[in-house]
């Protein structure tokens, strides 16, 4: 790991235990330079990660300060009180592309689609005629669970990995197996297909207006949803980002309100930050998070391939309801997928954009 990484996560998790409290001096970059006995510039690589996710601020000619604190929530009156949220340090919002699609420039360069598609063919032969197991294919869930641990920071089984032919179907099964007789709450404004799918399967929606780093927390708590669909990074079209704060708002509150939120997680490898985004999943204690993603924003649109991680909570529930579908995926592309992700062209392929897109 890199060594301003590691110091950025130690004074985090000083941050959230509280050693660090809301409001408190930071120690300078040259006091913390020699406390890890690295440079001065290492550290300022970590303090910026630090104010890009929203746990400090810098102030000229002062130094640095927490700005990071969970927002506490009374249950008399349904809210939070003014002096309880304190000042919102959000991060820079500006709009997203329509619904998360890549430049031409930024898809994974056909001669290495075309180059692993051959090698899969010539390696598997006929192994990818056999029709794909419910939640698809074991080398491609394998691979996924590989990437998202080395990636991510998400932990989980290649079993609780359903692999389906987009995002929007994968909405489909989760209100199969969650149930239509909830109420589901998603941001507004937000990406069109999500509401979409949801009215299709008749489902009611609230729809909680959008800050400036994700959901009002009036909105939040006041609604009497049992599910929250939301997309920590770069929400379409707002293009506005959760900060650290608010991620731990939304756990906070499927925690009090026994909810179920669904982390919408498309395009977050292309983060112009030096580290990946922090997942809801990965902070998920209780198992009340499930996690979504799509190739088609990190290859090309070509690439109609989708997963869900589900928290350990709902493997159950979920095999029970809806483990007799048939994956919608066909096996050749979920093997060219995990020979990409194996060879390590994924990765690579995602560390350009990023490079890229970090100069602009």
């Amino acid at each position: 790991m890199t060594r301003y990484i590691e110091i950025y996560e130690d004074i985090r998790k000083k941050i959230t235990d509280k050693i660090y409290e809301y409001g408190a001096k930071l120690p300078s970059k040259r006091v913390t330079a020699e406390n890890y006995s690295v440079s001065v510039i290492t550290v300022e690589h970590a303090y910026d990660l630090l104010i890009e996710e929203g746990y400090a601020i810098s102030k000229e000619k002062s130094g640095y300060f927490v700005s990071y604190r969970e927002n506490e929530y009374f249950a008399g009156n349904g809210r939070e009180t003014a002096s309880a949220m304190g000042p919102v340090s959000p991060r820079t919002a500006y709009p997203a592309p329509a619904g998360g699609s890549l430049a031409d420039s930024e898809e994974i360069s056909f001669n290495i689609y075309a180059k692993t598609v051959r090698k899969v063919l010539s390696d598997y032969g006929d192994e990818i005629k056999a029709r794909p197991a419910a939640y698809g294919c074991e080398i491609l869930r394998s691979a996924i669970a590989d990437y998202l641990i080395k990636n991510r920071g998400i932990r989980t089984d290649y079993s609780r990995i359903v692999i389906g032919s987009g995002a929007e179907y994968l909405y489909g099964l989760i209100v199969r197996a969650l149930g239509r007789d909830r109420i589901y709450a998603i941001e507004n404004p937000s990406y069109r297909k999500i509401s979409d799918v949801y009215e299709a399967e008749g489902i009611t929606t609230d729809r909680l207006d959008l800050g400036a780093d994700g959901i009002e927390s009036d909105r939040l708590w006041g609604t009497k949803a049992k599910v929250l669909h939301v997309t920590p990074y770069r929400s379409f079209p707002t293009g506005v980002t959760a900060s650290a704060a608010k991620k731990a708002e939304y756990i906070s509150w499927s925690k009090r309100k026994n909810g179920v939120i669904i982390e919408d997680d498309f395009e977050s490898e292309f983060s112009s930050s030096r580290k990946p985004e922090e997942t809801l999943f990965s902070k998920d204690t209780e198992g009340r998070v499930i996690y979504v993603n799509t190739f088609s924003k990190t290859i090309g649109s070509f690439m109609r391939t989708a997963y869900m991680v589900l928290p350990p909570k709902l493997e159950d529930l979920f095999r029970e309801k809806i483990g007799f579908y048939s994956c919608t995926v066909p096996a050749l592309e979920q093997y060219v997928l995990a020979e990409l992700i194996e060879n390590g062209d994924f990765v690579r392929h995602i560390n350009r954009v990023r490079r890229r897109r970090r100069e602009m």
